[in-house]
């Protein structure tokens, strides 16, 4: 536990911090991260009825430098000052100490494949943190479960500046229910010594793999995301029908399959994908933020990163949000989003792009990392990461149809008409 005021340490039970890279390695999942089986579900967060001794907060919440006072218990998974993002969250605490010392920040380091777990349990209770922040991998469960406070007062101010992908990624229902503070999505990474160019289509890409040059796919429906949208296709309508078999998804299949003919290598491990195109048994991967730091290392100044390849439409890859969550049942709301409004204002966000290689949501951010900036491009394109309960379904069914074309040459019109039509039937469309 740590304070922004030094304050003395509250007694908790010792958790491990999570193993995170320079850039915050965050776990996408095969499935759909479930809510805890003791959360009731429900169609909107309650409001919660700030304390009589939380400061006031104007209606359209911004930073502010008008005196507050108070005390929050802020949960993260950066690991503590042990990380780039841990440093970052540090630095950015005493910058706020400076502007707000009459506020007490108490953080606590969540291991991260605990974080949700761990908040909707306590939260779902009336306890936990006042705040968290983590990606938007399950805004909206804890939104139906009746978790997290409206934050739509504190995000409308900040549209305007906002990357739009970012503020998608933010809303359930049309409202805000978390504060957007940075992206992260697929992106081509490749040697420079090998790639000169990066290629820009699909069929540049199918090229190089013909020319020799050694590709690597990780062989899983998030990664391939962007593909279903570069061929033209769509998973879902906005009513969460699944709409794959109309059109573009079975396109995109047949050419990953015709990649892997050509001579692509295609991995179901990720940790083996990664291990690949660090030791140099590739050339070019699509991969995320996430391994920047372990690829800058494999290949310094060789390194580049460039958006994955369109086709009939840009390459969309499924783009996550990491941002502040703020409980339903804090007794500081109030204060808590005056202190989200200045953890993700201008001066914050620079610090995390300069120290822990983030990608920001403000578009107002100095990048001079060019690695940065080329994901700040590729998520430029990206596609928000469906808040809705039907995409828990999408995981299963569509990854196993990309294995039974890619392993099985199964035809790709037939394995996604059957993908579709089960996920439909899980979702009762």
């Amino acid at each position: 536990m740590r304070s922004m005021k030094l304050a003395t340490a509250l007694a908790t039970i010792a958790l491990v911090a999570a193993a995170c890279s320079s850039t915050a390695a965050t776990p996408v999942p095969s499935a759909a991260p479930s809510v805890a089986p003791s959360v009731a579900p429900s169609v909107e967060a309650p409001s919660a009825a700030p304390s009589a001794e939380a400061p006031s907060v104007a209606p359209s919440v911004a930073p502010t430098e008008a005196p507050l006072a108070g005390e929050l218990t802020v949960w993260n998974a950066y690991g503590s000052g042990g990380t780039a993002e841990g440093k970052a969250f540090e630095q950015i605490l005493a910058e706020y100490a400076k502007v707000q010392p009459g506020v007490t920040i108490n953080v606590l380091d969540v291991p991260f494949d605990q974080l949700y777990t761990k908040f909707e349990t306590e939260a779902a209770s009336g306890g936990g943190p006042d705040m968290y922040i983590a990606p938007n991998d399950n805004l909206g469960n804890e939104v139906r479960a009746g978790l997290l406070a409206d934050v739509t007062d504190v995000v409308t101010p900040m549209e305007a500046d906002t990357v739009q992908v970012a503020l998608d990624g933010s809303k359930v229902d049309g409202k805000y229910y978390m504060v957007p503070e940075s992206l992260k999505a697929v992106a081509m990474f490749y040697n420079k010594d090998k790639v000169a160019t990066p290629p820009a289509t699909a069929d540049e890409l199918l090229a190089l793999v013909k020319s020799g040059v050694k590709v690597g796919v990780n062989q899983g429906a998030y990664h391939n995301w962007g593909y279903w949208y570069g061929f033209g296709g769509q998973i879902m309508d906005d009513t969460g029908k699944c709409v794959a078999d109309q059109a573009g998804v079975a396109d995109a299949m047949a050419y990953l399959k015709a990649l892997k003919d050509a001579g692509a290598t295609f991995y179901p491990d990720g940790a083996k994908f990664q291990d690949a195109f660090k030791t140099g048994k590739l050339d070019l991967i699509i991969e995320g933020p996430w391994f920047s730091g372990d690829a800058k290392a494999a290949y310094g100044d060789k390194l580049g990163v460039a958006p994955g390849p369109k086709q009939t439409a840009d390459f969309k890859p499924m783009t996550g949000v990491d941002g502040w969550y703020l409980n339903a049942s804090s007794k500081n709301l109030d204060l808590a989003k005056a202190v989200a409004a200045w953890l993700v204002s201008q001066q914050a966000q620079q610090i995390y792009v300069d120290v822990a290689g983030h990608v920001p949501g403000n578009k107002n951010i100095s990048i001079a990392d060019p690695i940065v900036q080329g994901f700040s491009t590729a998520v430029a394109t990206g596609f928000a990461r469906p808040q809705i309960v039907e995409l828990n379904n999408y995981w299963g069914n569509f990854g196993d149809a990309l294995n039974k074309v890619i392993d099985a040459g199964a035809d790709p019109v037939a394995a996604v008409a059957t993908a579709c039509s089960e996920m439909n039937k899980a979702n009762g469309k």
